[in-house]
């Protein structure tokens, strides 16, 4: 397949007409979103790769493979919260919502499309505000929470209106109009259907077929069986001529028809919808709406006196409705394990980074975490000082006591570097860089104050009560500051500094603290000096 050459500007503006689509093609939608990845990754742009494969994921979804896209959102979610991305934070949230909507677990979902709303920011685009706080309303109105809900409606509808989007406003009110209905509000239902019908009147926008199916099922429920025949046969209508392909729908059109026509007591034409509704369903293994033609099969024999009839198909639609739940329960459960176990490997993944990440002896940061923290510190700018510390004389302890002993000495030093200096600094960190060497970055401070609290934590080294340890040899440390600034600007720059001030403390008698700038040509450091310990 030929690869389009468009900019990351054209790139993403086309995947933003993928996402806010209201209507789609799941199929297409989705062969799209692949190719613009491919696309993305010709221009080597992660952000635009992320966003092209939540565009799949979310199809996989509306395909019916929700455990394919529940294993894929944990990695595009992972990336977007790492990055730090509100929107992909929020549009994944979105997904999610669905996703949990999909296994029937109400309040997942509910949370879910909290925080889709949430993370957006100025930066989202008129239709996520809308929609998703449409899909907030939704949520909301599936957990019970109808007060709660209309307030959300209210307030995406208000927005559609100002940002001049009636094509989502009736989708809100098509939604709107279905929370109703479910929840037995069958006048406010109406009302709802109502204004949805003005506005598509007002704009020239032709109802779709599946809107009509929802005003149809909503006139059934207030007793307008006349009209509701009428909808639901120009929902059929408009399914044929305006090439729809979900024949999935139509089934679900001809059975809300069959209804109609039961309730007119127009049982043989009643009779026709529904045959027509069964024979989609068995060819297209529609499981769901099957069972529900079971149901009105045997609601219409006894509409029509024939009770025997009507039992024996009650009785295949019992065996056909448990069957559909034990199929549901397993596609959950599929699902569920998909999630789980994408999840614990998460975990794990997240477990492995973090101990690749630390000091195995002390438990402090190393020297890996070291050199991906500290870059980001001075290339923020900002005030930042930073500590090499070095205990004085470490040799003999290792001689006159022992390596283990060594190990003990060291590890309780990592423990009151790393106590004291969240004490002053919380947004610090202490690293072991290796041997009896340790660095501690502190955010926030220029190099006097940095100086005075790392003064008073040698200070608490030296006084620490070693006798039980070291049997009287003592444990003191030499600190040497640096601080970031127009003379150090740059990483190597500040530790060759603090580095330099690490060596004058040693020659200066150890047990102390040395900061500033070394003056004039070449300097030597603690690591070129042989005597120094």
């Amino acid at each position: 397949m030929e690869t389009r050459t468009r900019d990351a500007e054209q790139l993403s503006a086309a995947l933003t007409l993928l996402e806010d689509q209201y209507l789609f093609d799941a199929e297409a939608t989705y062969d799209a979103a692949v190719e613009y990845e491919a696309e993305a990754r010709i221009l080597g742009n992660e952000h635009l790769i992320t966003r092209a494969h939540l565009v799949q994921a979310n199809m996989l979804m509306r395909l019916g493979d929700v455990a394919v896209a529940a294993r894929a959102m944990w990695k595009i979610h992972q990336w977007a919260t790492d990055h730090h991305d509100a929107l992909v934070q929020a549009r994944t949230h979105l997904v999610w919502g669905n996703i949990h909507r999909h296994l029937g677990d109400a309040a997942q979902s509910l949370e879910h499309s909290v925080l889709a709303v949430e993370l957006m920011d100025e930066t989202a685009t008129p239709h996520m505000q809308v929609w998703h706080r449409a899909k907030l309303a939704d949520a909301l109105g599936a957990s019970g929470s109808i007060d709660a809900a209309r307030v959300q409606y209210a307030k995406s509808e208000d927005l559609a209106v100002e940002f001049d989007l009636p094509h989502l406003h009736m989708g809100i009110l098509n939604n709107y109009a279905y929370t109703e209905w479910a929840a037995g509000e069958n006048a406010r239902a109406q009302a709802v259907a109502q204004r949805l019908q003005r506005i598509a009147t007002e704009h020239g926008f032709v109802i779709d077929p599946s809107t009509l199916d929802t005003i149809g099922a909503i006139e059934i429920d207030n007793g307008r069986y006349a009209e509701a025949e009428e909808t639901l046969r120009e929902a059929v209508r408009r399914y044929h001529s305006g090439g729809y392909e979900d024949a999935d729908s139509l089934a679900e059109y001809m059975l809300t028809l069959a209804r109609a026509q039961r309730f007119l007591g127009a049982t043989d034409r009643a009779q026709a919808s529904l045959d027509s509704s069964r024979k989609l369903c068995i060819a297209r293994n529609l499981g769901d709406v099957l069972v529900r033609v079971h149901q009105e099969q045997a609601e219409l024999h006894a509409a029509r006196g024939e009770f025997a009839e009507a039992f024996g198909v009650h009785k295949e639609f019992f065996e056909a409705h448990t069957a559909l739940h034990s199929s549901q329960r397993e596609a959950q459960a599929r699902t569920r394990q998909a999630m789980f176990e994408t999840s614990e490997a998460r975990q794990e993944a997240e477990l492995f980074r973090e101990q690749a990440r630390r000091d195995s002896l002390t438990g402090l940061r190393n020297r890996r975490y070291l050199d991906e923290q500290l870059p980001e510190l001075v290339q923020a700018g900002g005030d930042l000082a930073v500590a090499i510390v070095d205990l004085d004389h470490f040799k003999l302890v290792n001689d006159q006591l022992s390596h283990d002993i060594g190990d003990q000495v060291l590890i309780q030093v990592a423990k009151l570097l790393e106590t004291e200096l969240a004490a002053v600094s919380p947004d610090g960190f202490v690293a072991r860089m290796g041997g009896e060497e340790f660095l501690i970055a502190m955010p926030g401070f220029v190099a006097a104050r940095a100086a005075d609290h790392l003064d008073a934590i040698r200070h608490t080294i030296g006084s620490y009560d070693w006798a039980s340890l070291t049997h009287g040899l003592p444990i003191t440390v030499s600190i040497g500051v640096a601080c970031l600034d127009t003379t150090t600007p740059t990483q190597a720059a500040l530790l060759s500094t603090a580095d330099h001030n690490l060596y004058v403390a040693k020659h200066a008698g150890r047990d102390q603290v040395v900061s500033g700038q070394a003056r004039g040509g070449r300097t030597r450091s603690y690591r070129e000096s042989a005597t120094a310990a």
